[in-house]
C-alpha cells in the first residue's frame, strides 16, 4: 500500500515517500472551497480541473524551506498527513491557507486513525465507534474544501520481511517463503499464523465492508467527498487468518463498486500494488485498469514499480521494476485523468526526503511530457 498517513513527514525531514509509514501517509483530497468554513454540498461530486496532476506527498506544518523546494520542483499539489492538533475543518482549512500562500493546492488531508480500521474490516469491537469517526472525518473535509480521501480496507495491515538493496539503496521487500515476514499498521504488528486468533471467511469480510460503506456513502456523498479505496498490500489472498478477496483483485473492486452504488465511492489505484499481485493474482495490468473505470472513478494514482510479482518483490525504483511505467501514464491521458499522480514506496536515497522527491517527481513530468507529445502529434 502507499505511505500511510498520519504525521506524514516533511520533505524536508527526510522524508522517504516510498518508505513511508502507513501511520505516516499523506492520504488524498481534493483541493476547493474558501477561507470560510461552508456547509457541504448535497449528494455532489467535486468537478476537478482538467488535466493530469503532478503531486507531493509533504506535511501538515512545511517549513519555509520545504514550500520552496516544492515550487522548485514544480508541485502544484500536495497530500498532506495531518497532525492530531489539526483534525478538524478548522485546522484543515489552516493547512490549506498555509499552502495556498506558497501558491499550491492542498488535494488531500489524511487522518491516520480512520485511514484503515481493522475493526471495521474485520467487526471488533469498537467498529461503531470507528465509523462515526470516519464520519465526522467526511463532514470536516467536505467543510474545508477538501474533496477527496483514500480509504484502505486491510485487516491486518501492510506486509513487508524485511529491507533488500537496490542500486545501494534500502527498499521494502517481501516474500511468502520468509518466516519474518509480518504485518503492521500504526503502533500494532500482526504475525502468523492468526493475526487475530482464528480465521475469517470471505463472507465476513464482504458482510463487513457493505455494513461500512453503506453508512458512510451517504455522507460522503453529502459532504461532497469522493472515497478511493486504496488496493490491500500485499495482495495475498489470505494473510495470517484474514482473507483479502476484495480489494486484492480486479472482479473484487467490480464487485464492490456495485455494492457501493455512489458516485462518491471510487479507486485509489496504487500501481505498485498492483504490480505487486501481478497480472496472474489481479485479473489486469495497471493501464487496462485505468481504461476498464477510467477517470469517473480513479482519483488517485500511486506511482511506484516492484522487482517482480508475488510470492516475492523489492519495491525498487520507477525505471528499475518490471513493468513500463509509460504504459500508465500513457492510459490516464487516453481517458483524460484529472485526478493527481504521487510518487509512492520507493528506496531510500542519500539526501533523504528532497532526493527522493525530486528523482520521482522529475520522473512523473518526463513521462507526462511525453504522453501529453504523442497525444498532440
Amino acid at each position: 500500500m502507499s505511505k500511510p498517513d498520519s504525521n506524514a513527514t516533511s520533505v524536508g525531514e527526510g522524508l522517504n515517500p516510498g518508505r513511508r509509514e502507513f501511520g505516516k501517509l499523506a492520504l488524498a483530497g481534493a483541493l476547493g472551497g474558501s477561507a470560510l468554513l461552508k456547509p457541504a454540498a448535497a449528494a455532489s461530486v467535486h468537478q476537478s480541473a482538467p488535466g493530469i496532476k503532478l503531486c507531493a506527498m509533504s506535511s501538515a506544518k512545511p517549513s519555509d524551506e520545504e514550500l520552496l523546494f516544492l515550487r522548485q520542483i514544480g508541485a502544484e499539489y500536495v497530500s498532506v498527513g495531518s497532525t492530531p492538533d489539526l483534525r478538524t475543518a478548522e485546522g484543515f482549512l489552516q493547512i490549506k491557507k498555509r499552502y495556498a500562500d506558497a501558491g499550491i493546492g492542498v488535494w488531500n488531508i489524511g487522518n491516520p486513525s480512520v485511514h484503515n480500521m481493522p475493526e471495521v474490516t474485520l467487526n471488533l469491537p469498537g467498529r461503531d465507534q470507528k465509523i462515526e469517526e470516519y464520519k465526522q472525518y467526511l463532514r470536516n473535509l467536505g467543510q474545508a474544501g477538501i474533496y477527496y480521501t483514500t480509504y484502505a480496507h486491510m485487516g491486518n495491515g501492510i506486509w513487508s520481511s524485511g529491507t533488500a538493496l537496490v542500486r545501494g539503496a534500502k527498499a521494502r521487500e517481501f516474500d511468502m517463503a520468509s518466516p519474518d515476514k509480518y504485518g503492521w499498521w500504526l503502533d500494532q504488528k500482526f504475525h502468523e499464523p492468526l493475526s487475530h486468533g482464528r480465521e475469517f471467511t470471505k463472507e465476513e469480510i464482504w458482510e463487513n465492508f457493505t455494513y461500512f460503506i453503506r453508512r458512510v456513502a451517504p455522507v460522503a456523498e453529502e459532504a461532497g467527498v469522493r472515497i478511493g479505496i486504496h488496493p490491500d498490500d500485499p495482495p495475498v489472498p489470505v494473510l495470517a487468518g484474514v482473507p483479502r478477496c476484495i480489494f486484492g483483485n480486479f472482479e473484487g473492486y467490480k464487485r464492490a463498486l456495485e455494492i457501493a452504488n455512489s458516485p462518491n465511492v471510487g479507486i485509489c489505484l496504487c500501481c505498485g500494488t498492483w504490480l505487486e499481485g501481478g497480472r496472474k493474482l489481479m485479473g489486469k495490468d495497471p493501464d487496462e485498469v485505468i481504461r476498464h473505470f477510467g477517470a469517473e472513478k480513479i482519483w488517485k494514482i500511486h506511482f511506484r514499480n516492484v522487482s517482480a510479482p508475488l510470492p516475492h518483490f523489492i519495491e525498487t525504483f520507477m525505471d528499475d521494476g518490471y513493468y513500463d511505467m509509460y504504459k500508465i501514464m500513457q492510459a490516464l491521458r487516453e481517458v483524460h485523468y484529472d485526478g493527481i499522480v504521487i510518487l509512492d514506496h520507493s528506496p531510500a536515497m542519500v539526501g533523504g526526503g528532497y532526493a527522493q522527491t525530486a528523482y520521482g517527481f522529475a520522473y512523473m513530468r518526463a513521462l507526462l511530457k511525453r504522453a501529453e507529445a504523442e497525444a498532440r502529434g
